[in-house]
């Protein structure tokens, strides 16, 4: 299976591509599609921008299913409402390419990833890199938006066994501590 992570932003929304067999997980691609505000983009256009980018990552590496983090709530109610915005523009290119979308917070990424929900930075860098062999570092957006494919991956492979020991139906919502798959 191909997982697709989106790591959502305004200015650098990171996206993360791996393959998954059993429990191995193996790199595919990683990068950021870059919006500015100093190149005298208006908002319609930068979101533009990353629907048409995203729509070119998901034509080239033609992925299963996709995941994307769900928007934290910030100090800056400004700041909160643009990232939403690039958000939700990131799930309609998902979705108008015919992906099944699921979501998790950056808390789930993290204890996923990392084993805690207060992992920094950093240590995501890390730790996606150990997972997926790395031979370097990848960049901050590019980490978060892999761990993303990652914890989907965890979580699918779980919820994909239990579904198989157990006679109750798999749930479509929820599946992970709140969660959203659609």
């Amino acid at each position: 299976m191909r997982i697709l992570g989106i790591d959502p932003g305004l200015q650098c929304t990171g996206f993360g591509v791996i393959d998954t067999e059993g429990a191995a997980m193996h790199y595919v691609a990683s990068g950021t599609i870059q919006t500015s505000p100093k190149d005298g983009a208006l908002l319609p256009a930068r979101l533009k921008t990353l629907f048409d980018g995203i729509g070119e990552v998901v034509r080239r590496y033609q992925p299963d299913g996709a995941v994307c983090e769900i928007v934290f709530v910030n100090v800056n109610p400004q700041a909160t409402l643009l990232l939403g915005q690039a958000r939700g523009c990131c799930v309609t290119a998902l979705v108008a390419n015919g992906l099944p979308v699921a979501e998790y917070t950056a808390l789930q990424l993290k204890k996923a990833v990392a084993g805690h929900g207060r992992a920094t930075k950093p240590q995501i860098q890390e730790m996606v890199r150990r997972l997926l062999q790395l031979p370097g570092l990848p960049g901050k957006d590019a980490a978060d938006a892999l761990g993303l494919a990652i914890t989907h991956a965890q979580v699918s492979r779980t919820t994909a066994a239990m579904n198989r020991v157990t006679a109750l139906q798999a749930r479509t919502h929820a599946a992970y501590k709140s969660g959203r798959v659609y």
